[in-house]
């Protein structure tokens, strides 16, 4: 593959993924977001690019998992996929990522859960859009001014939960926990978070 050049006389330093597998070759069902356990992954990254998080959210229910790492490489990022989604291993068939170079171990990942990884095609974030979505709520919480090695678990729990207790029009205002847990909320509940 040719490296592109960029405007202004810059190179696209990003490389090429080892074993990279396009989402071209993903199964179709995943477009159709008819069955639980497809992943888009993403991270957000904080002031100066100091810190990093990991944003998981699963396409059918629009289940949230946050992880903090303080370096965004791929080790860090290999290790904060396999903690926020060991607990719900059951329901990871497949992980979609942008070219990234946080997600070169994806062969270590997809061992890690046992399931299948694939990559969206360079310079198209629309094909990673519910992903991209998610990253703009979670900026309500983590601002972009916002140092990222200073987050808290505590801070990341506090918006998961309200991200997944957020009604959503497109899930019939139920929520992402209601929807992937496949339980009821209070009202109550809710409204308070």
């Amino acid at each position: 593959q040719k490296v592109r050049r960029k405007r202004y006389g810059r190179y696209d330093r990003r490389g090429i993924i080892p074993n990279r597998v396009s989402i071209d070759d993903r199964p179709a069902i995943v477009n159709a977001r008819k069955h639980f356990g497809d992943w888009e992954g993403d991270t957000v990254i904080g002031k100066s690019h100091k810190g990093a998080l990991v944003t998981l959210v699963e396409r059918k229910s629009l289940y949230t998992v946050i992880q903090a790492v303080l370096h965004k490489t791929a080790g860090a990022v290999r290790n904060a996929v396999k903690q926020a989604l060991t607990p719900h291993k059951d329901r990871v068939h497949t992980i979609t990522y942008d070219n990234g170079r946080e997600f070169t171990d994806h062969e270590g990942m997809a061992k890690d859960l046992e399931t299948r990884i694939y990559f969206a095609h360079p310079y198209a974030p629309w094909e990673g859009g519910l992903n991209e979505n998610t990253n703009g709520l979670i900026r309500q919480y983590f601002p972009k001014h916002r140092d990222l090695t200073t987050v808290t678990n505590t801070e990341i729990e506090n918006a998961m939960n309200k991200l997944n207790h957020r009604p959503r029009k497109s899930l019939g205002f139920r929520t992402p926990y209601e929807v992937f847990f496949k339980t009821k909320t209070s009202l109550t509940v809710a409204l308070q978070t």
